[in-house]
């Protein structure tokens, strides 16, 4: 008998095949399981049955095999395994839907899983875990961290040793591949030709019609095409597509967007009745998409691979990148391509009318929104967005940093330049048994302007060993270089990485930019990095780093880091017992350069440069010893460091003194879920202006896997530049492991009603403590007393909303308390809801109310519902007192009033009756084009929106549509008030005559009048005969007519006329390619009812086969749209 999990196979002509029946027992041909633990006492593996490569198709499946071994034997208990992939899904039962990733359950110490593969070929990881079993930590760790990022080297004054300091899961990895999809040849398309009189193109784009520009034209010929097709060519796979009239992302609406896409806030209706999913396979922000791509011979390497589209630059963002870093979303051309171990990759984006490369770094106020950026009319797609956290009062090294997502994470509105969480995001992070953290909300996009952008690049890499994805050796050298009009940014460099399995890795890397964005003046740097890490046996562990940056040097498009900051350090970590381990670190950090200034006049605010005015000169630098000894006590953990400060100040005084402090920690469990913290710092001689005497405690709550509550509260006394201050942080802690849940979005679906992406873009569903079987809670709260703008070694901060470029040295803290506290149900198959309140109150920054309500479901198995709240003010608009040229006095800007939107939904789509199909949209828009402009005019706004449509086809000879939406909107604008009412009627009837002959007409109206006096009216209609000389070739002729009433600009005006339309629909290219064979009819197995009541599927095909049996069958019509 068939697994279940393999429902989904690869296509029968694949070259690689994947057994049916597959032995659980079998021992697998290739693939190595990585375990975290020794092979002593209890561990897990896992690894992929048969060939670890498959197909890159979307449906393919390999199915992967663990074991649970204690001693060497299976454990006996049934014991619940959780799986991630970097990319793919899993597929099959998941056998808890509440916890984040897929859960098995091995059973007699053996689970099997099964994996579906994604459309894009790559290099697969993927984590088994065991949360519920935990092994206790090593003092030394047995193995190197992993490289998932550029931050797998800790700094020798950070304590993120402390973090390592308990007990673990027990996890194991390993590796697959997924191969490019040579598929068969697939090509469709549409290519169309039009004779008539100009500007009356009634199936046209909508402002080409009546456009005067082309209405005396007299008669013109229009030819259009719209291909796409994909295919073999030899070892090669060749997916294009061509679309001659308009940008190939473009939507109906206008939208031009990078990737191509929309959000759940930019559809035109909030449901549809439809649970599919589509992927953009050819996304391009111009009109032709092409891409040649195969895997390479060369084993473990990357694709080969030659494009023209939209694209990332993961190529040029290796892990041994941080200064040489790009990391951003283009379009143009790029290829990929090994030489045996050297592998070139090359690029060139043109952009046109943007702006320079802008990075915002935002202080978060708690909340989720809205934050503004420091520009408006972003290039839609160009964004991303990162939360960023460092030291709270030593900016310079990024300890954490999270890559949001659009859809799941946030949403944003491009024309105002405003982004939305779909969660709070706290200020700070208090780690009782660590670092004081402060989150950064780093945004970095382009925005229009008027200027082009060129941009080339490329890179060489020599990989001496790439079969491991965790234990690669490499070195490379990079260039890019961007060009705006005579403005040149480059960038340039050379980067290693040195994997020595168990034993060690080492990073190396030099950059050197040269800018002249600013001023026209150029500005040169150079900065360097080298990192090494090492185990010496099982008791020694050793670290050390070096990192400068020189005040010229610039780039905005990696980590954030502070320009003129060198540091370096080193660290031993040695195991004495079982229980006991010593540490010693030494830690050097200088400070010179000119640090950056704050916003001083209004074009500052408004329209802001790439990079902050230069600021006051700072020149100082840091030596910090430490030595300390760790100790389990029983399931306790403690420890106790002496450190050593010593600064000197070259400016002035103010960072000149020696100060020593004794750093006590506790870590004490009072039950399985409950666990208590604390963390002394006390000062012994001396006082040290950036550390003073501070005590954290905390108190972890966990009452299910991979979610925390914390509480936590910070106090610490006066130094000379900080005033006693004290935190209060209550959080929902989710830790992801490894990756993304690749299967998070699965549960927020409704079928036949809307997928998961759109459920958590309507819902802004995410994790929290599950309070009953799909009902989740999340609660926050954050109290910070005092303002926090004390000077750093780096420089002044100040009362800002923004930092430009890598300036985020320059922010601060808002004093103020925030609450929040959010709950949501995904338990129903067909009715999810969520609802999250949060408020912060504060007395320079302000108040903020964020509300968002929302339900989603089948009302009946044809009535899908959706409704949707949502409320939020400015979470970041902020003018410092001495802002010059603006009448504020350092507050927030509470003029601008909050934005709130409100969306009901419905849809009518019977599953097994298609005649009848409606839609259903009532919007009401508050502040919804509020920008912080606004507050010089004194400009508010309101609408109401609802839209209505429907398709009737009583039989397969007659459709009927109909479309009624009416937009009414109020704006203030400097104390006048103007009215106006739009509205938009349209009606369609389309009869087949037979199966080569149709007829159709519609006919459109648009209104709108407003109390200034600015009406407006247009009409159109069309009628069109068409006839099939093929089941391709289509003739029509038609007439079509339209008038408009403009009575402010043109005046009345008419056109009309009588046109010819050739419509062929595309099965194939040259040489047949993309043409589809039929294959044979497969024989069915027979089929024995399970139950004497039918279940509704089963009556859906016995109506459908017999509505076939009696019916003609329905010819394609296309109507000339």
């Amino acid at each position: 008998m068939q697994q279940p999990a393999t429902e989904f196979q690869q296509n029968p002509s694949s070259p690689i095949q994947q057994p049916t029946t597959p032995n659980p027992l079998e021992t697998p041909q290739r693939g190595v399981s990585t375990p975290a633990a020794s092979d002593k006492g209890i561990r897990i593996e896992i690894t992929p049955l048969g060939d670890p490569r498959v197909q890159a198709d979307g449906r393919s499946t390999i199915r992967l095999q663990g074991q649970i071994l204690e001693n060497g034997q299976p454990i006996r208990e049934d014991v619940m395994v959780t799986l991630t992939s970097s990319a793919g899904k899993f597929i099959g039962a998941d056998q808890d839907k509440d916890q984040a990733g897929f859960q098995a359950i091995a059973r007699n110490g053996e689970f099997i899983a099964t994996l579906q593969s994604g459309i894009k070929p790559q290099q697969v990881k993927i984590r088994a875990a065991v949360d519920k079993i935990k092994k206790p930590s090593p003092i030394v760790q047995g193995e190197i961290p992993r490289l998932d990022g550029n931050l797998s080297f800790p700094q020798q004054t950070d304590t993120s040793i402390f973090n390592k300091f308990g007990d673990t899961p027990l996890e194991a990895y390993t590796q697959v591949e997924f191969t490019t999809y040579l598929r068969p040849s697939l090509t469709t398309g549409v290519i169309n030709l039009r004779i008539g009189q100009g500007g009356t193109d009634y199936w046209g784009s909508f402002q080409d019609f009546l456009n005067p520009n082309q209405t005396d034209d007299g008669t013109v010929v229009d030819f259009k095409s719209s291909v796409f097709t994909t295919g073999t060519i030899g070892e090669w796979l060749f997916t294009g597509a061509l679309n001659s009239y308009r940008p190939i992302n473009q939507d109906c609406e206008g939208r031009n967007r990078l990737f191509g896409g929309i959000q759940f806030c930019e559809q035109p209706y909030p449901v549809y009745g439809d649970s599919s999913t589509f992927t953009p396979t050819t996304p391009s922000i111009d009109s032709f998409y092409a891409r040649l791509e195969r895997t390479s011979p060369v084993p473990g390497a990357e694709p080969d691979y030659v494009m023209w589209g939209d694209f990332n630059t993961q190529e040029f963002a290796r892990s041994s990148q941080l200064y040489t870093a790009t990391d951003r979303l283009l379009h143009g051309f790029k290829g990929n391509y090994s030489f045996g171990p050297l592998q070139i990759t090359a690029m060139y984006s043109h952009l046109n009318d943007t702006d320079a490369f802008q990075r915002d770094t935002i202080v978060p106020d708690g909340t989720s929104g809205y934050y503004y950026l420091s520009k408006r009319l972003l290039i839609p797609g160009s964004e991303n967005v990162y939360i960023e956290s460092e030291e709270i009062n030593r900016p310079g090294t990024v300890v954490q940093r999270k890559a949001m997502n659009r859809y799941t994470d946030y949403e944003i509105d491009y024309d105002r330049g405003t982004i939305k969480f779909f969660r709070p995001v706290q200020a700070t992070d208090l780690n009782p048994f660590g670092d004081t953290l402060v989150r950064r909300i780093v945004v970095t996009y382009q925005n229009e302007s008027g200027q082009d952008s060129n941009i080339y690049a490329g890179r060489l890499q020599y990989n001496f060993s790439q079969q491991e994805l965790d234990n690669r050796t490499f070195a490379a050298a990079s260039y890019l270089r961007e060009d705006q009009g005579g403005r040149i940014f480059e960038l340039y460099g050379a980067d290693f990485l040195i994997s020595l399995g168990n034993a060690g890795k080492i990073i190396g890397e030099y950059a050197r930019s040269s800018n002249d964005f600013l001023t026209g003046q150029q500005s040169e740097g150079n900065a360097y990095r080298i990192e090494a890490i090492a185990n010496l046996g099982n008791v020694l562990q050793g670290s050390a780093y070096y990192r400068g940056v020189e005040p010229g040097f610039t780039n905005n498009a990696t980590y954030s880091f502070s320009p003129g900051q060198t540091r370096y350090g080193a660290g031993v970590l040695a195991r004495v017992t079982n229980s006991t381990a010593l540490r010693v670190a030494y830690d050097y950090e200088e400070n010179y350069g000119i640090s950056p200034s704050r916003i001083i006049d209004f074009f500052d605010l408004f329209n802001p440069q790439p990079q902050a005015r230069p600021g006051e000169r700072v020149s100082n630098e840091l030596e910090t010893f430490r030595a300390g000894v760790l100790q389990k006590l029983g399931s306790a953990d403690l420890s106790v460091e002496y450190v050593k400060r010593s600064r000197e100040d070259r400016i002035s005084n103010q960072f000149t003194g020696d100060a020593e402090q004794l750093v006590s920690r506790l870590k004490l469990p009072i039950t399985q879920s409950l666990t208590f913290q604390a963390q002394n710092e006390q000062n012994l001689s001396g006082e040290d202006p950036l550390y003073p005497n501070r005590t954290t405690l905390g108190l972890d709550w966990t009452p299910y896997q991979d979610v925390t509550f914390r509480l936590a509260h910070q106090f610490y006394g006066d130094s000379s530049l900080l005033p006693g201050n004290s935190f209060t942080t209550l959080d929902t802690i989710v830790n992801h492991k490894f990756s993304q849940d690749t299967n998070l979005s699965g549960r927020y679906s409704v079928l036949s009603a809307f997928n998961g992406l759109q459920g958590q873009g309507a819902l802004g569903l995410n994790h929290g403590i599950r309070i009953a079987p799909g009902l989740r809670l999340s609660l926050g709260y954050e109290y910070i007393f005092k303002n926090i703008f004390n000077a750093t070694a780096a420089g002044s901060r100040y009362e800002q909303y923004y930092a430009l470029g890598q300036t985020a040295s320059t922010l601060g803290l808002f004093s103020g308390s925030i609450y929040s506290v959010g709950l949501e149900y995904t338990d129903n198959p067909d009715f999810k809801a969520s609802g999250r309140f949060e408020f912060r109150d504060g007395d320079e920054q302000g108040n903020n109310t964020v509300i968002s309500l929302a339900a989603a479901g089948k009302l009946s198995p044809a009535l899908t519902a959706l409704v949707r709240y949502q409320q939020a003010g400015e979470a970041n608009i902020y003018l410092p007192s001495s802002a010059v040229g603006i009448n504020q006095t350092g507050v927030r800007l509470q003029e601008l009033g909050d934005t709130a939107n409100l969306k009901i939904g419905l849809a009518y789509r019977d599953p097994s009756n298609d005649k009848l199909n409606a839609l259903l949209k009532y919007e009401y828009r508050q502040n919804f084009d509020t920008i912080p402009e606004n507050l010089l005019t004194g400009t508010t706004a309101t609408g109401h929106i609802f839209s209505a449509e429907a398709i009737y086809a009583p039989s397969w000879r007659w459709e009927f549509y109909g479309k009624y939406a009416l937009r009414n909107g109020v704006t203030f604008l400097s104390g006048d008030r103007y009215d106006g009412t739009a509205n938009l009627a349209q009606l369609r009837a389309a009869y087949k005559l037979g199966y080569r002959t149709d007829i159709a007409v519609e006919g459109r109206w648009i209104g709108q009048n407003s109390n200034s006096g600015t009406n407006y009216d247009e009409f159109g209609v069309a009628l069109e005969a068409g006839y099939y000389l093929t089941p391709d070739l289509r003739i029509g002729l038609g007439y079509s007519f339209g008038s408009v009433d403009d009575r402010d600009f043109t005046g009345y005006r008419s056109e009309g006329g009588v046109y010819l339309n050739i419509s062929l629909k595309l099965n194939e290219l040259f040489g047949g390619f993309g043409l589809q064979r039929p294959v044979p009819r497969q024989q069915r197995e027979s089929e024995v009812p399970t139950a004497s009541q039918p279940s509704t599927q089963s009556r859906l095909i016995q109506r459908l086969q017999k509505k076939q049996a009696f019916e003609p069958p329905n010819p394609p019509f296309q109507g000339g749209q």
